[in-house]
């Protein structure tokens, strides 16, 4: 009977940690650039997890991104410390395979593999991987974590082992180089405005549908402890609850050019109050983090865009 109950809870366990395997594996093969070390990875979260306390874990696709990440770290630490070949050893033999990849298909060595047809949340790009392997391995996963995949700093820091403003500041550097890299990084800024006032716009006119459609389908909204008692909702999820909470609102809030990111920015008699940043990706915003720590507020450098 015992025998029973217990390969129950393995079996549920394992469901959830499959629920979560597309994220940890492109949380993974972005830090990595690597699908075998991606795999490598999010299969040593798995050991980690049947060999923990899974009840007492109450957010596991947050526990399980936080181990993905260490692991991933520990890897890229000690790649640099052999002095191992250079990138083209860690990413797949072609174009096509990493393209592939990054969309969730199959490389044509892959086909063959079911499990590798698993869909991957967004595509990644040859060039970015190149920059990206350029980074110091803190900076890096700084960097995917919260530009990518909307995790906030005062998670990403323990796993650095640095506090919340040396973490942003490392995805800040990382960002730099990132935008550096592009073609044409001041037609970013444009398309990042471009969203940003979209979505402003929206918010003010009450425009539900146009809320939704600058908003990824799983945008993460979350909020500073100065925020949350000014009033802001702690956390949200999804494009209809994000909706919901702008709606009608941000009638003060301004777009700013805050360092070297599009955001939007309520100021109170020449008081810098809150500072909205998002986080966009093909041409969505995928996450929202409400800064209103005074703090924090003092170290961001604002340029307001209209006048």
């Amino acid at each position: 009977m015992t025998g029973s109950v217990n390969e129950d809870v393995n079996d549920g366990l394992a469901e959830r940690f499959e629920e979560n395997r597309t994220r940890l594996r492109a949380v993974a093969y972005r830090m990595l650039g690597s699908t075998n070390e991606a795999e490598d990875a999010v299969q040593e979260a798995w050991l980690r997890l049947s060999r923990s306390d899974a009840a007492g874990i109450d957010n596991l696709g947050g526990w399980l991104t936080t181990v993905v990440g260490r692991v991933c770290l520990d890897m890229l630490r000690s790649r640099g410390s052999r002095r191992e070949e250079s990138w083209e050893v860690h990413v797949p033999d072609t174009i096509e395979g990493i393209e592939a990849f990054g969309r969730g298909e199959p490389s044509a060595a892959d086909r063959a593999n079911p499990e590798d047809e698993a869909l991957l949340a967004d595509s990644i790009g040859l060039a970015l991987l190149v920059v990206l392997d350029t980074l110091e391995p803190a900076e890096r996963l700084a960097f995917v974590l919260h530009d990518m995949f909307a995790v906030p700093f005062d998670e990403i820091a323990p796993i650095v082992g640095r506090s919340t403003a040396a973490a942003r500041q490392l995805a800040s550097r990382a960002r730099r180089r990132v935008q550096g890299a592009e073609p044409d990084p001041e037609a970013n800024l444009r398309r990042q405005k471009e969203v940003v006032e979209a979505f402003l716009s929206a918010a003010r006119g009450g425009d539900f549908e146009a809320l939704l459609s600058v908003l990824d389908p799983d945008v993460v909204f979350r909020a500073d402890g100065t925020a949350v008692r000014m009033g802001a909702n702690g956390e949200a999820r999804g494009a209809k609850a994000v909706a919901g909470i702008y709606l009608g609102r941000a009638q003060a809030v301004r777009p700013a050019l805050v360092d070297d990111f599009i955001a939007g920015v309520w100021a109170e008699a020449g008081r810098l109050r809150v500072v909205l940043q998002f986080t966009i990706a093909e041409g969505r915003i995928t996450g929202i983090d409400v800064h209103a720590d005074p703090a924090r507020l003092a170290a961001f450098d604002v340029e307001f865009l209209d006048g």
